[in-house]
This record gives structure tokens, C-alpha cells and sequence, in this order.
């Protein structure tokens, strides 16, 4: 069956030429997008959906959440509010909590969340494990992560349990606990900062990942300058998230991991993208508001050729939203990026931090028909109207999972 979507008034591919189409169509075939164009100009098809004057552009990729949790943080959140610093204690918090909570009601929250990402644009979600810190409790998130999320990362190495040498944890996470978790995900990632993983333990877990077949993620710079960026460039991980805190040294690690890359070439198809991508700066705007650290450097990061993502750290301590709406408009308001900067980064980018920019993260024939369409003439106004609920409908490889039909 192919469906035209048609009457769409302003269409964002996010491809190589940040093409902007007025007056346009799109027809999807099964799960993918099979013509792109100007309305007057549509194929004919077996079904059709008028987009009403709406505007469409590539789902939300997320790379960066935190979902599978449970208890209430707000306490911590009201403090902080009030003065006092994060430093990353509260992990510990949701950790006991979610170790009471069942595989029916975790699954239930699970459920809860990915729908409440699809009611915002979102259509590829990555979530990680990190909140179970134990072999059982590791494993046990990662399987029910696999469940609901498009990609898993797991993360045993998130913090040191309460009474654990961390040496001695270090090796259970890249020991017993890769082992067990490792059939339910593709990722592995550290949280490489001062109170949690240094340089040393983190290389461990990261080249134990890689042996064992995962792609590496790396926390980061988040509540200072740190080893993370560098020792991520370093192996080659797929992205290092937050990067609050960089050097000198840090920003030219990441700008020449990008040398010689160029955006035609991860949307080619028969392209050497994958010898030629770096590590992808992840940003996530609305946890330093929630944890005021200083917003991540975005602009200068994309100044200095970095390839820069925008994604959710949905979590219950320092950024408990799954709005990539309100990061686009944080990152376009107040990190300076131009409003397609910032879709860029919250797509395409976000799917090259995934390894699935050939699939997803742009409007082109042949990638998945994942689709936000917005209740608005132009994608200017996530920035121009911030906070208002601009997603009408998301469709996810082909299919509608939020919103009217017409």
C-alpha cells in the first residue's frame, strides 16, 4: 500500500542540502519514503493524508535518555533549585527504588514514556540500563529496555554502589554484568567524571564493551574538565554526551575526529561514512538548566566542525522531560544555534550518535517514513512560540503512533 501525505506547507528533508520544500507531498510505501516533492507534482496513490497547511520534518532521534526508572526525585530537584550543587548522589535514589518495582509495573512506566516521547516527535529512542547496578538488576532493565527503546546502551558503570571498591565494581561491570546484559543491547557507555569512573576504570569498561562486539558512548565533561572527551575520540566512541566542561585540548580532539567528513557522505548510501565519522558531541540542554551547570558549548562546537546533537537525557533527576520540542527551542534561545542547526542536531546528528543516519534522521526516498508532523506554517515557530504543543501527528516507519488521522 502507498500513501501520499499532501497540502503540507513547509517540508524540512534535513539532507545534505537542507532543502526546504513549499507546497509539497511525500508518498510512503510500506515502512519507507518512496517520492519527495512539490504537491502539484505527486504520484498518484493507494490512500492519502492532507497534512491541512502543517509543516513536516524528520521524527526526533534521541539519543541520549535515561527510561528505565522508577520513584520520584522532585526533592532533589527542589534543593537544587535552591542552592545546592549536583553531584550525582541522587542515582543512588532511583537505583533502591527501581530494584522494588516489578517487570509488569517497570514495563507499564516503560510503556508510558515511549508514548509520551512519540506525543512529542520523537521516533527513534535510545535508552540505557544504569539503574540497577547489580548483575540480576542490570540484566533485568536491559531485557525490558530491549523491549520498548529502538537501541539499548548499557550503562553498569553509571556510579559506584554504596560499600563497592570501585576497582573491584569496575571489573563485576565489565566481568559478570557484560556478560548477562550483553544479548539485550548494542551500546556500552561510562560515566567518566570525578565521584564516579575515572580515566583507568573507564578505559576498562569501555575496551571490555568493545571486545565483546558493542559500540562505546561516553559520559562525559558534565561536572568538569575531565579525561571523558579526550579518551572518547581516543577509542572512537560513537558520541560523548553533555560536555559541559571542555578545554582547549578537548575541543580539538573533537574537531579533528571529524577531519575530512562532510554531510553528503553519511546520507550516501554506498558511501565510506563509517571510516570517515567521529565522535559526535551530544549535547542536552535541558539538564543543565535543571542541574545549572553552564550550557554545553554548542556553537562554538559546531563552529569548530563538530558534528553536534541535541537529545533528551530524559531522567528523573537532572532532566525528567522526554521534550525534544523544548531542547530544540533551549538550544535555538539560548546556546545561539539557528533553528535548522538545531533540527539538524536533533535529527540527522542524533542518528549518526546512532549509526543509523542511513536509515532515519532525514526525509529522502528510501530512508524510513519517520515523521513529525507540527500544528504550524513553518518549523521557526518551536523557537518563535517556545513551549506551546506544536507536534499534531508522528509517524514511525510508515505508520501513524500519534495523532488525527486527518
Amino acid at each position: 500500500m502507498s500513501l501520499l501525505i499532501t497540502n503540507i506547507a513547509e517540508l524540512r528533508t534535513i539532507d545534505s542540502e537542507d532543502t526546504v520544500l513549499r507546497d509539497a507531498a511525500l508518498v510512503v510505501e510500506g515502512e519507507r519514503i518512496a517520492w519527495v516533492g512539490a504537491a502539484a507534482d505527486a504520484p498518484a496513490a493507494d490512500d492519502f493524508v492532507d497534512a491541512g497547511g502543517r509543516t513536516v520534518l524528520p521524527g526526533w532521534v534521541d539519543s541520549h535518555s535515561h527510561m528505565v526508572f522508577a520513584g520520584d526525585r522532585s526533592a532533589e530537584f527542589e534543593a537544587r533549585m535552591a542552592g545546592e550543587k549536583y553531584a550525582a548522589g541522587g542515582i543512588r535514589v532511583t537505583t533502591e527504588a527501581t530494584r522494588a518495582v516489578g517487570d509488569y509495573d517497570l514495563t507499564r512506566l516503560l510503556l508510558g514514556r515511549r508514548a509520551e516521547a512519540a506525543a512529542g516527535g520523537t521516533t527513534t529512542l535510545e535508552t540505557k540500563t544504569g539503574y540497577g547496578l547489580t548483575v540480576d538488576e542490570e540484566a533485568r532493565h536491559a531485557r525490558l529496555a530491549s523491549t520498548i527503546a529502538d537501541t539499548v546502551t548499557y550503562l553498569g558503570a553509571h556510579v559506584v554502589p554504596a560499600g563497592w571498591d570501585a576497582d573491584e565494581y569496575t571489573r563485576l561491570v565489565t566481568g559478570p554484568m557484560l556478560d548477562a546484559v550483553k544479548p539485550y543491547v548494542e551500546w556500552i557507555d561510562v560515566f567518566c567524571e570525578t565521584g564516579a569512573f575515572n580515566r583507568e576504570q573507564s578505559l576498562a569498561v569501555l575496551e571490555a564493551g568493545k571486545a565483546a562486539g558493542l559500540g562505546l558512548r561516553v559520559h562525559g565533561n558534565q561536572l568538569g574538565e575531565g579525561p571523558g572527551v579526550r579518551l572518547a575520540v581516543e577509542l572512537g566512541a560513537a558520541s560523548v554526551d553533555h560536555v559541559n566542561h571542555l578545554s582547549a585540548q578537548d575541543f580539538a580532539a573533537l574537531a579533528d575526529s571529524w577531519s575530512g567528513y562532510s554531510v553528503s557522505d553519511a546520507s550516501t548510501q554506498n558511501s565510506s561514512v563509517v571510516s570517515l565519522r567521529g565522535t559526535v558531541a551530544t549535547v542536552l540542554p535541558a539538564c543543565d538548566l535543571s542541574t545549572r551547570e553552564p550550557l554545553a558549548p554548542a556553537r562554538e562546537l559546531l563552529d569548530a566542525g563538530v558534528v553536534v546533537a541535541i537529545a533528551s537525557n530524559y531522567n528523573p533527576g537532572t532532566s525528567f522531560t522526554s521534550s525534544v520540542n523544548y531542547c530544540v527551542t533551549t538550544a535555538v534561545l539560548q546556546m545561539r544555534l539557528t533553528v535548522a542547526e538545531a533540527l539538524r542536531a536533533a535529527t540527522h546528528s542524533g542518528a549518526i550518535a546512532l549509526g543509523v543516519e542511513r536509515e532515519t534522521g532525514s526525509i529522502e526516498v528510501g530512508k524510513f517514513a519517520d515523521l513529525h508532523v507540527l500544528n504550524a506554517p513553518s518549523v521557526v515557530h518551536l523557537a518563535y512560540r517556545p513551549g506551546m504543543p506544536l507536534t499534531y501527528q508522528t509517524w514511525k516507519r510508515g505508520q501513524m503512533v500519534h495523532g488525527p488521522r486527518a
